[in-house]
């Protein structure tokens, strides 16, 4: 057999951290201690509630095919999630539930990708991302942001990449791997510019709900992202029941999707995926009742308190955190005074260590070998630990 892949395999890349976690399992396997700061995945099991409600729906039979765009009372749920946690109304009509937020994104470029049209996306940014857009035959253009815009693009940087190739443009908030947000007049801003130019702008809003006040606002004080919504009912927006809600292995997200675009959307679904996981939508069912959300704020305040730790330990240790963490779970580290090419240092580190951590390769090619991204999914103490492996590795 003659191998010929398609073209377009050229330009993907394989997701690093993966293979960095890889390794670090089969260093386990070996009777190593690993401390895991690599995979952006809560740590904590799925609450309960959730969990009871799933396994209920299946004793109950419930476990068939649903309808394409998942199942109306969930729709329904969603959008009163909407209403109730952002004073914003979205009709469940544009609710699509789909297989993670990775399924939403498919689901997005199936739809709006033409061959060679090109999407503008921060650089450095989720990889993949980029490489979803290259799979519909369209082509990913990133853009180099840094401190001075905090890692997020502004209406400025996207006029000096719009060309007439490009057909949108995707942002997120927070980001991954910065952890940085945009407010609601830079989500009004950017979409204005889109609009302006008859593109699309979608907005990843995974990470919602795990974002934190400054270090010194006390405790429960919370930060809440505006959501996009708010901004047009043009705007498609992406999120998921991974992270927040700690159902990472269930494969559960949602799109909001402009209305006429809702047929087109359904039309895909029934193709690629036929439906999400039954099992899992009567699960994500119990998401909202207020028991789930009070054990999903307590375990909020938990990554509060990781990264108020963590954020000044490794600055300590010589890293420099640039961008603002303000959401999700990681701290992006420029490591130059360190190193002189990240890759190598997290191949070294968890060979070395035992701690396991994202090289900026993974994130783009804007400096990718000055940064390292540290994600904080392990408890207080495993992080110590951690702090105490790399000083003793860095001699401090």
């Amino acid at each position: 057999m003659t191998y010929r892949p398609a073209r377009r395999l050229a330009d993907i890349e394989p997701f690093h951290v993966v293979e960095l976690f890889t390794r670090a399992r089969q260093l386990e396997t070996e009777g190593r201690d690993i401390i895991h700061m690599e995979v952006g995945e809560p740590d904590f099991p799925t609450p309960a509630p959730i969990a009871n409600a799933a396994v209920d729906a299946i004793k109950a039979g419930k476990n068939f095919y649903t309808e394409s765009l998942g199942l109306p009372t969930l729709r329904e749920a969603i959008a009163k999630f909407y209403a109730s946690k952002y004073g914003v109304t979205v009709t469940a009509s544009r609710i699509v539930v789909t297989n993670g937020a990775s399924g939403a994104l498919n689901l997005a470029f199936a739809c709006l990708a033409d061959p060679g049209s090109e999407w503008l996306m921060t650089n450095p940014g989720y990889p993949c991302n980029r490489h979803i857009i290259r799979s519909y035959e369209g082509q990913p253009v990133g853009i180099p942001v840094g401190p001075e815009s905090n890692f997020q693009p502004t209406p400025e940087l996207l006029a000096q990449h719009w060309t007439n190739k490009t057909a949108g443009l995707l942002v997120a908030s927070p980001a991954n791997p910065t952890g940085t947000l945009l407010d609601l007049e830079q989500i009004k801003n950017l979409a204005n510019f889109v609009r302006q130019r008859d593109g699309h702008f979608l907005v990843d809003e995974i990470y919602h709900g795990l974002t934190y006040a400054p270090q010194e606002v006390p405790l429960g004080d919370e930060t809440d992202a505006p959501t996009a919504c708010a901004a047009g009912d043009d705007i498609w927006v992406i999120n998921s029941f991974s992270k927040y809600f700690q159902m990472t292995g269930w494969r559960l997200g949602w799109m909001v999707v402009p209305e006429i675009y809702v047929r087109d959307v359904e039309k895909l679904a029934q193709n690629l995926t036929l439906c999400p996981s039954a099992p899992a939508q009567y699960g994500a069912l119990a998401a909202f009742l207020p028991e789930t959300i009070a054990i999903l704020e307590a375990r909020r305040a938990e990554f509060r308190r990781r990264r108020d730790y963590l954020a000044p330990a490794l600055e300590k240790l010589g890293f420099r955190i640039t961008a603002q963490p303000q959401g999700a779970f990681y701290l992006y580290c420029d490591c130059s005074a360190l190193c002189d090419d990240s890759f190598t240092f997290a191949r070294d580190l968890l060979e070395k260590t035992g701690v396991a951590a994202t090289p900026g390769l993974d994130f783009g090619s804007n400096q990718p070998e000055r940064h390292i991204r540290f994600a904080y999914t392990t408890d207080l103490s495993r992080l110590a630990e951690a702090v105490e492996r790399l000083a003793r590795y860095l001699g401090r």
